[in-house]
């Protein structure tokens, strides 16, 4: 079975960096698509970013892009979200997930999921 163990959360101040890791295992990276998705407190589940498994083509939302960059390490079998500029309102918990179907922005087309880890931006 896939597994996704996300880490390096915490806090920061507002304008600060910090970056997230997602290790994968189970079954062979390379095959699967993956994304960011974050949920903040009293809201949706909202996509964040999204990397493809063959191109290594990536997608943002608008509220992200130009901060935030995906990227991954096939060989080390883990995921990344390098975050810049960070803001309060991108306070949430953020959570890595993969499939090995179509690549999506919408969370619910993603079977597998980490555990979360919280990014708290203070102002």
């Amino acid at each position: 079975q896939v597994q996704l163990v996300e880490s390096g959360g915490g806090l920061v101040q507002a304008g600060g960096s910090l970056r997230l890791d997602c290790a994968f295992s189970g079954r062979t990276f390379g095959n699967y698509h993956m994304a960011w998705f974050r949920q903040a407190p009293g809201k949706e589940r909202e996509f964040v970013a999204a990397i493809r498994r063959s191109d290594g083509s990536t997608d943002y939302a608008d509220s992200v892009k130009d901060r935030f960059t995906i990227s991954r390490d096939n060989a080390k079998n883990t995921l990344y979200l390098q975050m810049n500029s960070l803001k309060p309102e991108d306070t949430a918990i953020y959570y890595c997930a993969g499939t090995a179907g179509i690549s999506s922005t919408v969370a619910q087309w993603y079977p597998y999921w980490g555990q979360g880890t919280q990014v708290t931006v203070s102002s």
